[in-house]
């Protein structure tokens, strides 16, 4: 990799302004494997000029200019998918297979879908004598997470992109090899200089001057709940739109009448994917009170069966956590659920005993957890699930929605009729209903603290474009 101590601006890599570094951790060796870069914020102004320059020319660019563009990158990203999976399984530990198939393949899956948007959607409209204009809102700071890197950043690169928007992101600084194969993805596509620009660092320095910058007209920003408020607050004094994508606590409701034997199989290995490191994931799960024990046994041997480990062995299904601070708040959540009654199904506190260094968790269920056990209502970020038995649709979900978080929810019921009522009845952006393969057609974003705004597809396109009314447009 020859660009870790550049920034990509204004269609070149430069050197930053204020030299400073900062190490990459294998979190399965707990190790630094290479250094970064960090920016300042003389580095944002640099950038942030650099897309203030870009942006009147680019806004004015054809659908047809913008489709080649996105083509153009869908064909680079082909070249170099395996570069982004290796770099993603490095950087945050997740398995090598994983990385490579599913968390790399999201970037393609977001490049089909935006280039199938743009081609048709409808930027202008007339109601009436009214013409309804949709246009870029400008220049756009994008900060994106750690757990699912390059997804984030798709999913707000290309629509920023397909808007006619110019951008500076920032990517986690836990996670920033993956950025710096996109950035070259981006440079290979030919993008026009000044269009997209990256600048890596932490958000405390780069994400705090990126969200007060007062030529910055939009942040999107996906990240934890107390960083989001950070980011809103800085934006405030300048009245720039913020879209964010938050923290999680989703409910995974099952109804009496499903194969338990499937449905906490499957339910547990959607919380355990991705070391449980995802915030949509079904952390909850809300079973029948005369289910409890049965449900037990099945998430244990569920749980059991996933091999923790070196992320590059082929074996592998559950990688370390990503860092020391995320592996010391799960391991204190753990402690904090044993304290204070839960039962300690399988799991628990420290490494798996095979594994004597790098940030490892045990998989760990606890049954017989209630609403208001600190493990029920802190985002833990790992793999942990929380089995709560309920006695009546009622309650299930009144708890359910007893949480500060809303973006997702999961029904699982036989009777589709019956999960859809209920689906109906939860605040929550996403519900996933008898577990669904993902559609990055559907928008993604969540209710309360979750966040707002919405991400993929149209929904994504349009949270980058500002309406304009040209009234008296046409003859009446």
């Amino acid at each position: 990799m020859a660009h870790e101590r550049q920034f990509y601006i204004d269609g070149a890599w430069v050197d930053p302004v204020e030299p400073a570094l900062l190490d990459v951790i294998d979190p399965s060796t707990e190790e630094a494997y290479t250094q970064i870069a960090v920016g300042s914020p003389a580095d944002v102004d640099r950038a942030v000029a650099s897309a203030r320059r870009a942006f009147p020319a680019y806004a004015r660019t054809t659908r047809k200019e913008r489709l080649e563009l996105l083509r153009a990158i869908l064909a680079e990203y082909h070249k170099r998918r395996a570069d982004v999976g290796d770099a993603i399984s490095r950087e945050m530990g997740a398995p090598l297979a994983f990385a490579r198939e599913i968390q790399a393949g999201r970037g393609i899956a977001h490049l089909e879908r935006m280039i199938e948007v743009l081609e048709t959607y409808p930027f202008d409209y007339v109601e009436g004598t009214t013409l309804i204009a949709r246009e870029p809102i400008g220049v756009c700071g994008l900060i994106t997470p750690w757990n699912w890197p390059i997804n984030q950043i798709a999913c707000k690169v290309l629509p920023a992109l397909a808007a006619g928007c110019t951008m500076v992101l920032k990517p986690s600084e836990e996670a920033p090899i993956d950025a710096i194969v996109w950035s070259e993805i981006m440079h290979a596509a030919g993008t026009p200089k000044g269009v997209y620009n990256m600048v890596q660092g932490t958000g405390a320095v780069v994400g705090e001057a990126m969200s007060s910058h007062p030529d910055i007209d939009m942040m999107s920003f996906t990240g934890s709940t107390r960083a989001g408020i950070r980011v809103a607050q800085a934006s405030a004094a300048t009245v720039k739109r913020v879209a964010q994508e938050l923290g999680g606590k989703s409910a995974n409701i099952l109804l009496p009448d499903v194969d338990f034997e499937s449905a906490v199989t499957k339910g547990v290995n959607s919380m355990m994917t991705n070391s449980g490191q995802s915030c949509s994931a079904p952390s909850r799960m809300f079973v029948p009170l005369e289910r409890h024990e049965e449900v037990k046994a099945i998430a244990k041997a569920a749980a059991e069966r996933f091999t923790v480990g070196d992320p590059s062995h082929p074996d592998t299904r559950l990688g370390p956590v990503v860092n020391a601070a995320q592996f010391e708040k799960i391991q204190r959540l753990i402690q904090a659920g044993i304290k204070e009654g839960a039962e300690l199904v399988t799991g628990g506190p420290g490494r798996p005993e095979h594994l004597n260094r790098g940030f490892y968790v045990r998989p760990t269920v606890f049954a017989g957890v209630t609403n208001d056990m600190t493990i029920a209502r802190e985002e833990i970020f790992g793999p942990v699930l929380t089995i709560l038995p309920y006695k009546d649709e009622d309650e299930v979900v009144r708890l359910a929605n007893d949480t500060l978080y809303g973006l997702a929810a999961y029904v699982q019921a036989r009777d589709v009729e019956h999960g859809r009522r209920i689906a109906a009845q939860m605040r929550a952006g996403n519900v996933h209903l008898n577990y669904p393969l993902g559609d990055t057609a559907a928008p993604f974003g969540g209710y309360k603290q979750s966040g707002n705004g919405r991400e993929y597809g149209k929904w994504g396109l349009e949270e980058f474009l500002e309406t304009k009314a040209v009234i008296g447009y046409q003859a009446a």
